[in-house]
């Protein structure tokens, strides 16, 4: 009659081996570390609110507040991404605006008829401070506008 005896024993093993031994040893096993591995890459980029947007052509909501509540923009907008720089092109629902600032840059319309048009930088989910300089009224005007690109709405 054998008697059963447990003994008390430390095991040491390095993590590194294991993920070795796990990807090598068998295909149900290279299946789980490659679905882990998927799940804590999916998790972390949400986690982090990171959106990977390839380049393309697609179109953004985006909403327009300040001025005098008179002007508006053609929303959903064009947005064009090239090298990983976001392009937006604003159609106001008025001809009269001569230019935009951003910052500093000045950018001038795009079109030669219609409404005003210009092609100016996204920046996705953040308030954008924009001036307009509008010809309009007597004389021009420099308005004070935000800009808001949705990338929940990038289509």
């Amino acid at each position: 009659i054998r008697k059963e005896k447990w003994y008390d024993r430390t095991r040491v093993v390095e993590s590194a081996q294991l993920l070795v031994e796990a990807v090598v040893e068998e295909s149900v096993m290279k299946r789980f570390f490659a679905m882990t591995l998927t799940i804590l890459m999916l998790a972390t980029l949400i986690g982090c609110g990171q959106k990977e947007i390839i380049d393309g052509s697609y179109t953004v909501e985006v909403i327009l507040s300040g001025g005098s509540g008179r002007a508006s923009v053609e929303s959903p907008c064009k947005v064009i991404i090239a090298d990983g720089q976001a392009k937006a092109t604003i159609i106001w629902s008025s001809p009269f605006y001569e230019y935009m600032l951003i910052g500093q840059t000045r950018y001038e319309p795009v079109q030669e008829d219609g409404n005003s048009t210009f092609e100016i930088p996204v920046v996705f989910d953040e308030e954008m401070a924009v001036s307009a300089s509008t010809i309009a009224m007597s004389e021009p005007h420099l308005v004070d506008y935000t800009l808001y690109f949705d990338s929940k709405t990038l289509y």
